[in-house]
């Protein structure tokens, strides 16, 4: 089973920067893809950045140039670095990780089996 610890949200300005952590445990195997979503309230749920074990990453059109996501393999942390932040990226943000084996990169929920509780981002203009 694997279990995701969200971490580093908060309250910012607008142009401001926050990073997300996510910490994994458990077995997500060698070849993976993991990701980032956020949920404003009374929205869909949609993917933000994703990465797999290979390296390749995708973001969505609204994120591009803006946030990074990035990983540390040896202490099995996801992050996204969110930089020029704006009220519409006011959302809770949940970390992901799709079965192992699973290392094709989607920004799409149904790809992923685990979830974290997640953490909340809120700026303000």
């Amino acid at each position: 089973q694997v279990q995701l610890v969200e971490s580093g949200g908060g309250s910012v300005q607008s142009g401001g920067s926050l990073r997300l952590s996510c910490a994994a445990s458990g077995y997500i195997g060698s070849s993976y893809s993991m990701a980032w979503f956020r949920q404003a309230p009374g929205k869909e749920r949609e993917g933000v950045a994703a990465i797999n074990s290979y390296g390749s990453t995708k973001y969505a059109d609204s994120v591009k140039g803006r946030f990074t996501i990035s990983q540390d393999n040896a202490k099995n942390m996801l992050y996204l670095q969110m930089n020029s932040l704006r009220p519409e990226d006011t959302a809770m943000y949940y970390c992901a990780a799709a079965a192992p084996s699973s290392w094709w990169i989607l920004l799409l929920s149904d790809h992923y089996n685990y979830w974290g509780q997640g953490t909340q981002v809120t700026v303000s203009s």
